[in-house]
């Protein structure tokens, strides 16, 4: 792997358009450094409130230090890609039904014909890992940050703190930078989460059929889940890689970049997959 490659180039976003749910649906997406032909590819799947643009200049940093080519993309809901219906609920199912349906309808999309490393953070990790489980050769490595496995009391308390935000604070505002229609991605992560019925929810058994390197990312201040979650991925995935950031919450590419960035490039090494 050559860390000094420069000069990538990022292109501006596109629109692909897939049928989703029994309608066609257009995905916000972009390239990084596409003209490294030969370089391994990263597909980068956000928070549940991110977007492209919330991402900022993170994935441009790590395909630069990496010489890897990159793909970003916003879910149906986020960012630019088309907004929920309105009568729209995503269900307990819908990671699972992201990692099963969306992801692999818009990766043969946009004509990836290879199998990827997927950089996921929080619900995009989680997304990550039940990809990996259902479609073992289509992936060649995962980082994951903050992922969850299962839902904590300290996740739902945070995430009922947000709902309060969005209700009395200009959160929506602030939304409306990174998504053309914020309640479309506020809601459909919140009202899930928060449904009684999400309580239940767990992926650990779901990871036996994972067989790829992992290098699971958690803050040691993370407000929104334990290192009860990263340390269930290495119980169960045999040769996973841990990072545990101290001053640093749950978004561990922001709060300690240079350190995400130095411990991707090493795990991509050592797994032998150099451009």
């Amino acid at each position: 792997m050559n860390g000094g490659i420069s000069g990538g180039t990022s292109s501006a976003c596109e629109f692909v358009t897939i049928d989703w749910r029994g309608r066609p649906v257009q995905v916000e997406y972009q390239w990084i450094a596409p003209e490294r032909r030969s370089a391994p590819l990263v597909v980068f799947l956000h928070e549940g409130l991110g977007s492209v643009a919330m991402w900022k200049d993170f994935p441009q940093q790590l395909c630069e230090a990496g010489g890897f080519r990159g793909l970003v993309f916003s879910r149906p809901g986020y960012g630019r890609s088309t907004p929920r219906a309105p009568d729209e609920a995503w269900g307990v199912d819908f990671m699972h039904r992201q990692a099963r349906e969306v992801l692999p309808a818009f990766l043969e999309a946009v004509g990836v014909n290879e199998p990827p490393w997927f950089f996921g953070h929080s619900d995009g990790a989680s997304i990550a890992l039940l990809h990996a489980s259902m479609f073992p050769q289509r992936v060649s490595g995962l980082v994951v940050l903050a992922p969850h496995l299962f839902v904590e009391d300290v996740t739902i308390q945070n995430i009922e703190q947000a709902r309060d935000a969005y209700e009395t604070t200009d959160l929506p505002r602030k939304l409306g930078r990174y998504h053309d229609d914020p309640d479309s991605a506020f809601w459909g992560w919140n009202r899930i989460w928060l449904d009684p019925t999400f309580r239940a929810w767990n992926i650990e058994k779901e990871l036996g059929t994972v067989c790829v390197p992992v290098l699971a990312v958690q803050g040691l201040n993370d407000e929104y889940g334990t290192l009860a979650q990263i340390h269930g991925i290495a119980a169960r995935v045999p040769g996973t890689q841990l990072l545990e950031l101290s001053d640093c919450a749950h978004s561990p590419h922001r709060d300690r970049s240079d350190d995400v960035i130095a411990a991707t490039l090493t795990f991509v090494m050592a797994a032998g997959r150099n451009p």
